[in-house]
């Protein structure tokens, strides 16, 4: 299961991660956001060892979306060491978004 970060618990979930951190930001009704959500919970189970998963809802989440300038939905941020790498393309298709992760 995916887990959810917030806006508060940003720092704490995501900053602070001692693994690359992938984020999905996400809408209810948004069906390409549900599709993709249910590749990243294959993903989980086969990399969660060494990469982190959450979700974030942008109707309740908003500093963090507007901070990354997402225009979007579903958007893929990769984070490490608590810091913004890039946005990861592929989205729909769970290896074509591994191929792009730095999984080791």
């Amino acid at each position: 299961m995916i887990g959810e970060v917030t806006d508060q618990d940003f720092a704490r979930v995501v900053e602070q991660a001692p693994m690359p951190v992938l984020i999905e930001f996400w809408q209810p009704g948004c069906g390409h956001c549900l599709a993709l959500l249910s590749q990243l919970e294959q993903l989980q189970q086969e990399v969660g060892h060494a990469l982190t998963i959450v979700k974030m809802n942008v109707q309740e989440n908003f500093q963090i979306p507007a901070e990354l300038d997402i225009s979007s939905l579903p958007a893929l941020a990769l984070f490490e060491k608590g810091s913004f790498v890039r946005f990861i393309g592929g989205i729909g298709k769970k290896d074509e978004i591994r191929k792009q992760l730095p999984l080791g």
